[in-house]
């Protein structure tokens, strides 16, 4: 159940909507509409009236199911305990009393299928070894056949142990710790379900989002996403619509914005077992935490899985990454180049690959202006594409090394996100990042191309230092600093990082 709080004097708003639409989601079908500061309309029927024929026309639309509405005065507490005298024309329950009889889906969970994600492997000593967590749906008793997901493997269980001991059942909401009869390798964010019902395991889906942070939700970007006990990458890979709260509208977006909903197509980095919100809020909802500051960003409801091509595998091949660098005398890497336009970042690039060729190194530079002339030519510079535009130049960096070679890409890739992106692509001590460090007033001296110019009069919108933001490396693997070395000094000072870390000879 959900109180939703309206201002008598104010009526239905934009929030008002949201928050019921927030309500609908969740899967809260039982709602108060509590219209608060009915003393400051003089306790008028007429406005109480108005606003709940407002609001249950809005609630019918959207699909919940049950509205009581009561006229408040927080202030006073009328209709809070006890009737108001203020109010003699309402004959409705107070706010507590419906709280206090208002019915839950207590029986709905424990009716379903077992699922109980599991949270830690209790093992005290070698001969114990439980599994704890609290049961999501459904119930559980010795003897029930169950299967641990995502391996599948099958097996009885043993025992269902509670706070004060063995229990003959445990059901819904219960916490307990269930051993099983054979030996079976689980671990946290593992589900333990009815073996003749198991749910689902999958790593693309449709689903609902809710964005709740100032940074706008941007497809392609990388986040964590948290689903019962498990914890997994995760990107939007299709923003299919915005919601618009006031009209009911699909709105075609390429972002979401903060407070915004939208369905979206999600893809995650292994697969999840899950089941639909509607029918598992625990196995169903998610959350989406930013990966450098670790807050969170959204929440999300799964619909369904996204069908992949049954006939799509990972194809082996016998020459593979370590054949073909062997054969050209190298170690792989990839030296991404990042810092603003007109820092240096291609000159240098140039430079360092010019040195590398002529030590017969094989190499290839990725430049930012030439890759926007056929890979990229669909992307423009807002702050979406920008993020899409260096996913694809990573995963080309990424082929690229694993033909041996040692890639150099030159591209302000302004945002950390994207940067981390693409480092975790590649093993350990293959990325390297290199911050071209030089100050917007000398880039913006320098503006061979005239682009500062350009976007100082407003003719170039989203440009990088202007009116789109900048985020510096925090650790970079090198920093160069083009105040105080040529673009010559800075190229040696790399080749000198290569030998140091055995890449050359």
């Amino acid at each position: 159940a959900a109180v939703i709080l309206v201002d008598a004097r104010k009526g239905l708003m934009t929030q008002t909507r949201r928050h019921s639409h927030l309500v609908r989601l969740v899967g809260i079908r039982r709602v108060v509409l509590a219209v608060n500061k009915m003393d400051l309309v003089d306790w008028s029927q007429a406005v109480f009236d108005r606003i709940v024929e407002a609001y249950a026309g809005f609630a019918r639309q959207i699909g919940l199911e049950q509205v009581t509405a009561i006229p408040l005065s927080a202030l006073g507490g009328d209709n809070m305990l006890a009737h108001s005298e203020h109010t003699p024309w309402y004959r409705g329950p107070t706010l507590m009393a419906w709280l206090e009889t208002v019915e839950v889906d207590d029986a709905r969970a424990q009716a379903g299928p077992l699922r109980m994600p599991v949270q830690w492997v209790n093992r005290p000593h070698q001969d114990f070894r439980g599994f704890a967590g609290t049961i999501a749906r459904g119930s559980v008793a010795p003897g029930d056949r169950v299967r641990v997901l995502p391996s599948g493997r099958a097996t009885t269980v043993a025992s269902v142990i509670g706070p004060d001991g063995e229990l003959a059942r445990a059901v819904a909401g219960q916490a307990v710790t269930l051993t099983l009869a054979d030996e079976v390798d689980a671990s946290r964010g593992d589900v333990v379900a009815a073996a003749d019902d198991p749910p689902e395991a999958a790593d693309q889906f449709e689903c609902t989002l809710v964005w709740m942070a100032d940074e706008p939700l941007m497809p392609g970007r990388q986040y964590q996403l948290q689903i019962g006990s498990r914890s997994v990458g995760a990107s939007v890979t299709d923003l299919k619509y915005a919601l618009d709260v006031d009209t009911m509208e699909h709105l075609a977006a390429k972002q979401l914005e903060l407070n915004g909903i939208g369905v979206a197509n999600i893809a995650l980095d292994r697969q999840v077992v899950f089941e639909p919100y509607e029918t598992s809020r625990e196995l169903g909802g998610f959350v989406l935490v930013d990966r450098i500051g670790n807050h969170t960003v959204g929440a999300g409801m799964l619909h369904f899985a996204l069908r992949r091509a049954s006939n799509i595998h990972l194809q082996h091949v016998d020459v593979d990454k370590a054949a073909r660098a062997r054969l050209k005398g190298q170690r792989p890497a990839v030296l991404w180049f990042t810092g603003l336009s007109g820092s240096g970042k291609s000159t240098i690039a140039n430079l360092v690959e010019k040195k590398l060729h002529a030590a017969g190194r094989h190499t290839y530079l990725l430049d930012g202006d030439n890759v926007r002339h056929g890979l990229n030519k669909d992307l423009g510079f807002t702050e979406a594409d920008r993020v899409e535009n260096i996913r694809r130049i990573a995963e080309v960096a990424k082929l690229m090394a694993d033909a041996g070679l040692i890639v150099m890409t030159a591209f302000i890739s302004p945002f950390r996100a994207e940067r981390d992106t693409a480092r975790r692509l590649l093993p350990d001590g293959e990325f390297v990042e290199v911050h071209v460090d030089t100050p917007l007033d000398v880039a913006e001296g320098r503006d061979v191309k005239g682009l500062y110019r350009k976007a100082r009069r407003g003719e170039l919108k989203n440009f990088t230092g202007i009116d789109s933001p900048y985020e510096p490396p925090e650790q970079p693997e090198m920093r160069i600093d083009t105040v105080a070395l040529s673009a010559e000094d800075a190229a040696e000072r790399v080749i000198g990082y290569l030998r140091a870390q055995g890449m050359v000879g």
